[in-house]
């Protein structure tokens, strides 16, 4: 922990309280103190002397058996062993597998070591002999390309790649080592064509690794086991979800070498955890209500309570902010800890007995409590000094609801004003926008900046952001699904509606000068606002957007808009049949609208973006000229997905773009010699 006092200088670090939280000691400029909280007193603690021993170098290609007696990694696709010289293990070299290839690899893409050593994806199981190693076939896969036009002789950079739809997708292999018997064995997992495998949980004997196998339609998914040994696979769970399961919501705990299993399901409409013994038997629902559980943030085994984030119970509260609940693994029932109207961030001490509490609101700056088990404050731990902040004219942003477009569900938002603003004037409106659907770009957390959103707003223009129904999976699976088959089109009307109520609302936005900013998917949606409503948005900035989702990641368009599968009975010449499967996507792009743009467009991209390639930008682009459309395109060299050292180009570019369309300031357009009076 670090703690700031601007006022006098203070700066003091790795503070560690007494077991009596009596006292706590701390580093300040290089020496260690004491402090008596009961006696006030301060006091010089002696630093022992560390013992300095020459080490091996530890590099990033290393993965460490967990005695930290072997050494795990790849060379050439392979894998390979050996000892830990530091412990006196012998350092010979072994290779353990010879089946690794290009695009079929027991290796991660990284920068190799001195002897062409890289690191691995396999993994120890805890017994220090056995590996597990999911391994992915893309040997099959399309080409992709980009460009490096920076280097002396421009490049063509090429790497795999899938559509939705495609024939040839990733295949996954599960496969266990053994560095003692030096055997190589794959274990039977196949169920479905085209599956994802994730590995969950290796028992603590060695003997079963848990996984999950989901199918290619995302629509249902298995909980297995297999016997590291036997190699039998096991389905112990089961769950069918349609439309689909939501990969950034799924969560399974493994407890007890597998004998329990807690499970989060939204079979009721509405993520909740179940536990389930062994055998796949539903022993108890853990949470149920109209309420979302999330992700878990501490397990304690010996009392057996799980600790996790829960939104939208407390009807109250924000529904976005993350709630600490403790929750009983053997019965139904949840009990708060974290109340006070905000988003949490939890970290428990080992024990369970304590927990750091550091939470806050847009509007609210961070508190840093000790609490104990039950949520009962022990004492603030920091207090930030924002004085010179506030000083410099800073002004927090305003949190603020209104309805979707179907009047009925409630949306929250963040607004930025100009730090001199003034309510009798008239602002132009900025959206900054990302529509999900795996989380909402709303911010909850205490932020001096956010995306550009502060420093946009001090140019004169009031800048929101806004929820709107699909963007997020913590509000429910009707709210979240809403999106679904329509990825295109599913958050415009609530952006465009919200911004209607707060013109409504507040006399010094002018809701007739709007504009819209966002990036990656954020880009996809504000190029489709501005071309969907020409009439209500004024100017859009859209960077580096899958405006093409025909063409971008295929589990995001799959999952999200889905995907068709098509069964066919094929009999050969010996008229045995046997089963195909083709895969139908369809998708609404960009370009298909980019006719009706009547506003001011920029379109950004960088020309070796990997995540979202340049081709959707340069579809759009395309479209807008057969179109005879009018607009503004930055093509920033050597940029990937994000701008990097070209961020800061981009951001000035984005404020004349909308200083010009939104608030008539032509300044930027201007050339003048700067020696021309002398």
């Amino acid at each position: 922990m670090r703690l700031f006092n601007s006022a006098n200088g203070l700066d003091i670090s790795s503070v560690t309280f007494s077991k009596d939280q009596g006292s706590f000691e701390f580093d300040y400029k290089s020496k260690r103190y004491s402090y008596n909280r009961l006696t006030g007193k301060l006091t010089l603690v002696e630093k022992k002397e560390e013992k300095k021993e020459l080490e091996d170098p530890i590099y990033s290609w290393m993965t460490f058996s967990p005695d930290k007696k072997y050494i795990l990694y790849a060379k050439n696709h392979n894998l390979y062993v050996k000892g830990n010289k530091a412990l006196g293990v012998d350092t010979t070299e072994v290779q353990l597998t010879t089946d690794g290839v290009e695009n079929f690899s027991y290796a991660r893409e990284e920068e190799a070591g001195e002897n062409g050593e890289v690191p691995t994806t396999a993994l120890w199981c805890p017994d220090n002999r056995h590996i597990y190693v999911v391994r992915d076939d893309n040997r099959l896969l399309r080409d992709f390309w980009v460009i490096n036009s920076l280097e002396d002789s421009p490049s063509l950079i090429k790497y795999k790649y899938e559509f939705p739809g495609d024939k040839y997708v990733t295949q996954n292999e599960l496969a266990i080592i053994d560095i003692v018997e030096k055997t190589v064995k794959k274990a039977k997992i196949d169920k479905w064509k085209d599956q994802y495998i994730r590995p969950l949980h290796v028992t603590s004997d060695s003997k079963y690794l848990f996984f999950e196998r989901t199918k290619r339609t995302w629509d249902e998914v298995d909980v297995c086991s297999v016997n590291l040994s036997t190699l039998e696979v096991k389905e112990i769970i089961h769950e069918e979800d349609k439309p689909y399961r939501d990969p950034h919501a799924r969560n399974v705990a493994i407890l007890n070498d597998g004998k329990d299993i807690l499970f989060r399901s939204e079979r009721t409409g509405w993520g909740h955890y179940y536990h389930y013994d062994g055998d796949g038997n539903l022993k108890n629902v853990m949470t149920s209500g109209e309420w979302v559980t999330g992700y878990i943030n501490s397990i304690d085994t010996l009392r057996r309570k799980v600790y996790l984030y829960g939104y939208g119970k407390d009807k109250k509260v924000n529904p976005f902010y993350y709630m600490l609940y403790e929750v009983d693994i053997d019965r139904e029932g949840v009990t708060p800890l974290s109340t006070e109207d905000g988003q949490h961030n939890v970290n428990f001490l080992k024990s369970h007995n304590y927990y750091v509490d550091t939470y806050s609101r847009v509007d609210m700056e961070p508190k840093i409590m000790l609490k104990d088990k039950k949520g009962k404050v022990i004492m603030e731990l920091a207090k930030p000094d924002l004085s010179l902040v506030y000083a410099s004219g800073w002004k927090k942003p305003e949190r603020f609801a209104v309805k979707a477009a179907d009047n009925v569900t409630d949306l929250y938002g963040v607004m930025w004003k100009p730090s001199d603003f003034d309510p009798e004037k008239k602002y132009p409106i900025i959206s900054v926008v990302y529509p999900g659907p795996y989380f909402g770009f709303v911010p909850t957390n205490f932020t001096l900046d956010d995306s550009y959103c502060t420093r946009m707003a001090q140019l004169g223009f009031i800048v929101i952001t806004v929820g709107h129904r699909g963007d997020t999976p913590m509000r429910g699976k009707a709210y979240h699904r809403y999106g679904y088959g329509n990825m295109r089109d599913y958050p415009l009307a609530d952006d465009k509606y919200a911004i209607e109520q707060l013109a409504q609302r507040h006399s010094f936005i002018d809701g007739k000068k709007v504009g819209i900013y966002g990036h990656s998917g954020g880009g996809f949606m504000a190029a489709a606002a501005i071309c969907t409503y020409p009439d209500f948005y004024t100017a859009a900035v859209s960077c580096s957007g899958n405006h093409d989702n025909n063409i971008y990641n295929r589990g995001w368009g799959e999952c999200y808009n889905g995907v068709k599968e098509v069964e066919k009975v094929v009999k050969d010449s010996l008229g045995n049949e046997t089963k195909e499967y083709e895969y139908k996507f369809s998708v609404k792009s960009n370009a298909e609208i980019a006719k009706n743009l009547k506003g001011h467009l920029m379109l950004v991209t960088g020309d070796m973006d990997k995540n979202v390639n340049p081709a959707h930008t340069y579809r759009m682009a395309k479209a807008l000229i057969e179109a005879g459309k009018d607009f503004d395109m930055l093509v920033i060299p050597g940029a990937g997905h994000g701008y990097g050292s070209a961020d800061k180009y981009f951001e000035r570019k984005m404020y004349r773009f909308f200083a010009k369309h939104l608030l008539g300031d032509t300044r930027a357009d201007c050339w003048e010699d700067i020696n021309r009076s002398k």
